[in-house]
């Protein structure tokens, strides 16, 4: 099933169980391993997990959907300048990088900070991080020249 990208929470019940089986079910994403003969209680426990992180899982799926979506909205020159910001650069560097003005700079930032609904830097930069946005860090050449001397 995770193969096929079913995300349903599993518990797995057997009456022939080792630790090796376990150990396989677990792997393969079973949320517990149950062998008869168990307790009702124990049942309704795992139950009780699985769905309680189930529950967690698709508010996180949730989430990045909603995050990936507010990027989509990004044009190509804020996504631009939003990695550039999350790398570390000050709007006079980004703007030295992009030959654009400073005020501009500031301008598609703020707009990349009400897209993503960010409050502060650091809200962005988590959020970059979640998106998997890169670092321009392994290009020196861009770092030399937007340093002010």
């Amino acid at each position: 099933m995770a193969g096929a990208g079913v995300h349903l929470p599993i518990v797995f019940i057997t009456g022939y169980g080792d630790v090796e089986m376990s150990v396989k079910a677990m792997k393969a994403g079973a949320v517990d391993f149950l062998r008869k003969p168990f307790r009702d209680q124990d049942i309704l426990d795992a139950v009780s997990d699985a769905l309680r992180r189930d529950e967690a899982r698709l508010a996180s799926d949730e989430a990045m959907f909603a995050l990936r979506t507010s990027y989509g909205t990004l044009t190509s020159r804020e996504r631009e300048v939003m990695s550039y910001v999350v790398d570390g650069m000050l709007n006079k560097q980004v703007a030295a990088i992009l030959k654009l003005s400073e005020i501009t700079v500031k301008t598609h930032r703020a707009q990349v900070m009400r897209k993503l609904a960010c409050r502060s830097l650091a809200d962005l930069v988590r959020k970059a991080e979640t998106l998997g946005i890169g670092s321009h860090s392994c290009i020196p050449s861009l770092r030399q020249t937007a340093t002010p001397s």
